[in-house]
């Protein structure tokens, strides 16, 4: 039988900088989504990525002294990280720099020209960066940007505009006559109240003030606006082409669902869907714009010093436990609110009091009373019925909160299943018919139904906490239950033998042990932030002609014999890796006279290993050995630095050869 294809998407993430936790919720929620549905019988396609062009990215770019590229790379490649460290199951990745998708927006800005859709004029108006939005006087709040609260600079520049206006009408009948579309509800109303009924002004599609984006190929002084370029990545990646689109594309669109925060719902309503009719496409049949995770509630920021990463919680609680707290304590229409108190809260009542605790009961006592032979003996009282019905009946109550989207409540229900095994092993007591011979066939039937049950919450769970599921049903020697047998109590098969050993899948934490931890975690956080914020601060005074003065504050003074005693060698890069462990370090082969030399240095942000090799360094060699990030460094790569910390290699004026000395 075929499958009926499914089709849904993640907002690609904008690659200003690392993804917080907030961020990582959305890739956590779709994937989720994305297994469920697969579980259903769907034939997924799951898409998330990256949206890397704009002002913003040249600026930090240029901060930084590498190329946007290069900018874009480096944070792209952490975005996909996480989403892999996450376990999120995405069937495509895509990137706004793919030259695939560039060519596409191309043709698309250009039939829109064609058709009369976009049209050259000039825009004056006050400039949002961060967000990459023109604002008008009154749109301000405070005089600031409405959805940032930044500050904003009057902005005047040739551009093309999209008649947004022309499309209005139908696009307000459409979301009158479909009340699914927007979700929820009240950003429906949001919409129409603030956008669209007071009268839409027409867009700017282009941009001359910068040159990081997609030229428009007709007129390549302008570059494509970030919001046609990045919307248009839904239709793009999936064979989309004004000129004849793919198998791919006629499959799988419109799609199922857009996935984004509720911050980016007017563009994803009002002008993706007004782009998609000027194109004639058939729109999307849903956007769900969900609420945003914040730190003990305030709304996450690196300015406020209190941003919480989902490699940090992975660490320290593991990867289910981050999935589980994101995904359980995000309300449908509300914003949830994390703390590291409230995570280990949860971790310890939810999953190690009442899931972990189900499990290793349930095998412990297998293997205690029958050498971990699960029978059923058919050996039933009245409170097995309560159990049984229950357990049969989560399904439908699972997916009648998917069909939602509250994924939330759907967790619920699965520990629902769970605390009622748990309740059930309190109401049979297996460790009082232990003791008497006579109730040794109902002692078997109990356990039975407690495989069962778990076998049945596991292949519920899966969609959430996927490694978590998995090892459920291996340490029951059972596999995940097929969906359509999900209502039936009494397939585990009869005799089959538990593991012998019980996992500890997650053990008690003691908040005293982890929070050391986390204030580590804090310190190097707001150590970072306050040097990228004297960073730049360096970068906005105003520039001058002669070269910089640096006042660096004496050390203490040396000896002679002191100084002889360090060695300094020019040094050749032969080779140069990343260590996988670290954000900043680089791992350098250096060929020193006849000998090499593995030297670790923290200048990622600075060099690529590919620009390393070949070079002449200055080295101190006698250095004694250390390990960085689990790598084991033999001397160190002398560099200077400037006030903005940017750093550069210390190298021969003159070519000299490997191994020569430093005087």
């Amino acid at each position: 039988m075929t499958k009926k294809p499914y089709y849904m998407t993640t907002a690609i993430a904008y690659t200003s900088g690392k993804p917080h936790i907030g961020n990582t919720y959305e890739i956590v929620l779709a994937d989720s989504i994305a297994r469920f549905k697969r579980m259903q019988g769907y034939d997924v396609w799951f898409q998330t990525g990256t949206d890397e062009h704009g002002q913003k990215i040249q600026e930090k770019a240029e901060a930084a002294g590498i190329t946007p590229k290069a900018y874009v790379d480096n944070v792209s490649g952490e975005v996909k990280r996480i989403w892999d460290l996450m376990n999120s199951s995405y069937n495509k990745f895509m990137r706004t720099t793919d030259e695939d998708h560039e060519k596409v927006v191309q043709k698309i800005f250009k039939k829109l020209y064609d058709q009369g859709d976009i049209y050259k004029s000039a825009y004056e108006g006050l400039y949002c960066t961060p967000c990459e939005s023109f604002w008008t006087e009154s749109q301000l709040v405070d005089g600031k940007c409405p959805d940032c609260g930044r500050e904003v600079k009057p902005a005047k520049e040739e551009a093309y505009f999209f008649r947004m206006s022309k499309y209005a009408d139908r696009l307000i009948e459409h979301i009158n006559t479909h009340p699914e579309f927007i979700q929820p509800v009240s950003r429906k109303n949001e919409m129409m109240n603030n956008f669209l009924l007071p009268g839409l002004q027409d867009l700017c599609v282009s941009r001359t003030s910068f040159s990081w984006g997609i030229p428009v190929d007709f007129d390549p002084k302008h570059v494509v606006y970030v919001w046609l370029d990045a919307l248009t990545n839904y239709i793009t990646k999936l064979g989309y082409d004004p000129d004849g689109s793919s198998e791919m594309f006629a499959k799988y669109w419109p799609a199922d669902l857009h996935l984004i925060g509720k911050d980016i719902v007017r563009f994803h309503t009002i002008y993706w869907p007004i782009f998609l009719m000027a194109l004639d496409l058939p729109l999307p049949k849903q956007v769900f714009g969900h609420p945003w995770l914040l730190q003990g509630g305030d709304k996450m920021s690196k300015s406020k010093g209190n941003v919480i990463y989902a490699d940090d919680m992975a660490d320290l609680f593991g990867v289910d436990a981050t999935r589980y707290f994101v995904l359980h304590e995000m309300p449908f229409e509300n914003d949830g609110v994390i703390t590291w108190d409230l995570v280990i809260e949860r971790f310890n009542s939810d999953l190690a009091n009442i899931l972990g605790n189900l499990v290793n009961r349930t095998v412990s006592m297998s293997n205690k009373y029958f050498d971990g032979v699960v029978r059923s003996t058919g050996v039933t009282a009245d409170v097995d019925a309560d159990l049984k019905a229950l357990v049969t009946g989560t399904k439908k109550k699972v997916e009648e909160k998917m069909e939602k989207l509250r994924v939330a409540d759907a967790i619920t229900e699965v520990f629902a299943l769970f605390r009622r095994c748990n309740k059930y092993i309190d109401e049979t007591t297996p460790w009082v018919l232990a003791k008497d011979e006579a109730q040794h066939d109902r002692l078997s039937e109990v356990l039975y139904n407690l495989a069962e049950s778990l076998t049945i919450g596991a292949s519920l769970l899966h969609s959430f906490l996927p490694e978590t599921a998995e090892k459920i049903v291996t340490q029951l020697s059972t596999t995940l239950r097929e969906y359509d047998q999900l209502e039936i109590f009494g397939l585990y098969q009869n005799g089959t033998k538990v593991t012998d050993t019980p996992e500890i899948l997650f053990a008690r934490l003691n908040a005293k042990d982890v929070m050391p931890k986390i204030e580590a975690i804090q310190a190097a956080q707001k150590a970072e932030y306050e040097a990228e914020q004297a960073k730049l601060n360096g970068e906005a005074a105003p520039a001058k002609e002669a070269e910089a003065v640096i006042d660096i504050e004496p050390k203490a003074e040396i000896t002679y014999d002191q100084f002889a005693a360090m060695q300094f060698q020019v040094g050749e890069i032969i080779a140069c890796e990343a260590v996988k462990k670290s954000k900043k370090l680089l791992c350098s082969q250096v060929k020193i006279g006849s000998q090499v030399k593995q030297i670790v240095s923290g200048i990622k942000a600075h060099y690529t290993p590919e620009e390393m090799v070949g070079k002449k360094v200055m080295v101190l060699v006698n250095l004694k050995p250390a390990t960085l990030a689990g790598v084991v460094s033999e001397g160190m790569l002398l560099c200077a630095e400037d006030a903005e910390g940017n750093l550069a290699l210390m190298t021969p004026e003159k070519s000299m050869p490997a191994g020569a000395e430093i005087c």
